[in-house]
């Protein structure tokens, strides 16, 4: 069972990201506060659901949450500031995000940067420990999903409405027959031969 809060005395928001280890792709972080009663007992961490019940929870969130917001670190920002500062840079666009100034940040895994006048903490797994950062993990899984097929109605060769953007051997294959688009991370070693891969198109 998740934990609602750490601390029941503070407006609370849960941040977690997705796309971290994509190939192509924005990364996507969410900023969640729950009511301090909310209750789901399907809400989980989001890659323990299945996409139905992500999108399903994700109106509930919407519908239920005080505040939520997303966060976005395009492919080109990532290349010039590497993906853990990109990470921690959409958890921060999402705070700006939010309607409400919470009190106290909930951050999933173990790295993060000061936001304002807000202290933090951050939570090894905390997708599967707390409520708000799970419901942060579905918002950013799920808004990231749609962003990708999207990207992937533009450049269907790269199979990403599937792998959306991952490492998968479908995108490598298809980034050596076709080449690098624009959403492609180039820092990034594109086909997993240890090399980077700049010398594309």
């Amino acid at each position: 069972m998740l934990l609602p809060y750490l601390n029941a005395d503070l407006v609370e928001a849960g941040c977690d990201e997705a796309g971290r280890g994509c190939l192509a792709g924005a990364v996507y972080a969410a900023a969640v506060i729950l009511p301090k009663d909310f209750r789901n007992e399907l809400l989980n961490d989001s890659k323990q659901l299945s996409e139905r019940q992500r999108y399903a929870l994700r109106e509930v969130i919407l519908r239920e949450a005080v505040a939520w917001a997303v966060g976005v670190v395009l492919p080109e920002e990532i290349d010039q500031i590497n993906i853990l500062n990109a990470s921690i840079l959409a958890m921060h666009r999402a705070i700006d995000g939010l309607s409400v100034r919470p009190q106290h940040l909930l951050i999933d895994g173990n790295r993060f940067k000061k936001y304002s006048g807000i202290p933090h903490t951050t939570v090894v797994k905390g997708d599967g420990k707390y409520l708000s950062i799970a419901a942060a993990s579905i918002l950013a899984k799920t808004f990231r999903d749609d962003y990708m097929n999207r990207l992937h109605e533009e450049y269907p060769s790269y199979g990403w409405d599937r792998n959306k953007g991952y490492p998968t051997r479908e995108h490598r294959s298809a980034i050596a027959a076709h080449g690098v688009t624009p959403y492609h991370r180039l820092s990034f070693n594109l086909l997993g031969d240890g090399q980077l891969s700049l010398d594309f198109g």
